[in-house]
């Protein structure tokens, strides 16, 4: 269930700091809402459940992992495209050969795979940056159909950034109460 799901990932813990995230960057995420259309909920809930809040976004060489996930996986059409793309990253300077992230080639504090940096990235595109990383997290959800307003009302766009139903269940319910918590 949701509920389980939550409580193992620690739902109550990213609330709680997600409310205080929001007090302490309330400027950044007003800005934030004010370009993408998006508030400070969602972006909280997926930042949490994600990296923890930045405190660990991986420890795996994200070229050799998009890559060989691109190769020998049993969903390549998937991987090959993030595989150029982190090529074309590397090209740019966002990415290196040494980089890091999780294990199937995500970066940054919301683990965007690389293909979504490039479709979704703004500013320098360094998703190793905070704000970079919550406002391209808020331009992906608005290229999603984010269309203002919680997290509840948005189901869809949530949908964009996770397959798993339960996953996508949780961060709602953690949006709405972090942005329900003024």
């Amino acid at each position: 269930t949701v509920q389980s799901f939550m409580k193992r990932r620690g739902g109550d813990a990213i609330i709680s700091k997600g409310r205080k995230l929001k007090r302490t960057h309330a400027a950044l995420f007003a800005d934030i809402e004010r370009r993408y259309g998006v508030p400070a909920g969602p972006l909280l809930a997926i930042w949490g459940m994600e990296t923890g809040f930045g405190s660990f976004m991986g420890n795996q060489n994200t070229i050799s992992a998009i890559t060989t996930l691109a190769y020998d996986c049993r969903r390549p059409e998937m991987f090959i495209p993030h595989a150029i793309a982190a090529l074309k990253l590397v090209d740019r300077g966002i990415l290196s050969a040494s980089s890091v992230g999780a294990a199937h080639g995500e970066i940054g504090h919301t683990q965007f795979l690389p293909d979504n940096v490039l479709k979704y990235g703004v500013g320098s595109q360094n998703l190793r940056v905070m704000e970079t990383a919550l406002a391209s997290t808020a331009n992906f959800l608005r290229g999603h159909g984010y269309a203002g307003g919680p997290a509840s009302a948005n189901k869809g766009a949530i949908a964009g950034w996770n397959k798993a139903s339960v996953y996508q269940q949780a961060i709602i319910i953690m949006a709405d109460a972090i942005d329900q918590g003024r």
